[in-house]
């Protein structure tokens, strides 16, 4: 994979930290504003890009990549992955996809028209850990509850309540804790039961956005909660129930760092499936191989995936919407 990064920002900071275990993965061209040229230079130097640029045209239009990553704030997903599709190239984005499930169905029909691989960039999917929790889900007998909590107090809260809104308490611009935390709850739930059967959402709303709220996602015969806050925290883990047994996730929907299974009357069993101490390390490594192979079979059920997030969290942004009237 030759590959051009779009920002300069926290997550591609984080990333490159693991680049040197990626040795598939070419970097090609880095693309980020004017204002954060010095911070290109820097990275530039230190990764060893061959090109610097702060404009995206002009980087697609000259480098030799073949593979774009989009890591720009949320608001920019949909932009940023559409000029890289319509210069040729394949694209993997950020979470959340876009802003609005009618975007991604547009990126969805350029990639297919292009014969491009599109792919959303969704730790949890890729992990040894959710690939165990799938193997293991049918020993739990009958799926009755699935609980996810990811509440996190940001650290832009305090300004937010003093009246600085950044973007991650922005609602234009894709903020709020439905978007920005209980998306990983989201795609936790999907990856494991597809489509639920109806939507529910339960926002705190503070200044039109949703600073914590319960997603409830009904299915046949079982139901998940999906918590994400950004304005408190408590106690970050997932349980999945059954009539025979349960699981629990001890941490984050986005790093599933350890998995504890019971059954009835029997003691606990800790694991740990993960290759890489780094979340995103996984999911690089099947990007790089899918795109190798032009994999476009499984690029194409992902983006399935993705888009049925994306309508849950369409439905539960135009309830929120509606309370606000």
């Amino acid at each position: 994979m030759r590959l051009t990064i779009i920002g300069s920002g926290m997550i591609v900071s984080d990333f490159l930290t693991i680049i040197g275990d990626l040795p598939e993965i070419q970097l090609e061209s880095l693309v980020g504003t004017k204002r954060s040229q010095e911070t290109l230079e820097v990275m530039r130097t230190e990764y060893g890009f061959k090109h610097c640029y702060t404009d995206a045209e002009e980087a697609l239009a000259q480098d030799a990549s073949d593979t774009v990553y989009v890591a720009v704030p949320n608001h920019l997903h949909y932009r940023f992955s559409k000029l890289a599709l319509e210069a040729g190239k394949h694209v993997i984005c950020e979470k959340p996809f876009t802003l609005k499930a009618e975007e991604l169905r547009h990126l969805k029909k350029l990639a297919e028209e292009r014969g491009l691989i599109l792919l959303e960039a969704i730790t949890n999917q890729y992990l040894g850990n959710y690939a165990f929790i799938k193997k293991q889900l049918p020993s739990l007998g009958d799926l009755k509850l699935i609980e996810c909590n990811y509440s996190q107090y940001s650290s832009r809260y305090d300004a937010f309540k003093q009246g600085t809104v950044l973007p991650a308490f922005d609602p234009e611009k894709g903020g709020g804790a439905l978007m920005d935390i209980n998306i990983y709850n989201i795609h936790f739930v999907v990856g494991l039961l597809g489509k639920p059967k109806a939507v529910h959402y339960y926002p705190n709303i503070e200044r039109h956005v949703d600073t914590s709220g319960i997603l409830v996602l009904e299915y046949d015969g079982s139901t998940a909660v999906c918590i994400g806050a950004k304005d408190s925290e408590s106690e970050i883990r997932t349980t999945i129930q059954g009539n025979k047994g349960a699981l629990v996730v001890n941490g984050a929907t986005n790093t599933l760092p350890s998995i504890t299974l019971s059954y009835h009357r029997d003691s606990p069993q800790e694991k740990n499936d993960n290759h890489h101490p780094h979340r995103m390390y996984s999911e690089f490594k099947r990007f790089s191989k899918v795109i190798a192979e032009g994999d476009l079979d499984f690029a194409r059920d992902q983006l399935e995936h993705s888009l049925i997030v994306m309508e849950i969290v369409e439905e539960a942004r135009n309830s929120m919407l509606s309370k606000q009237v």
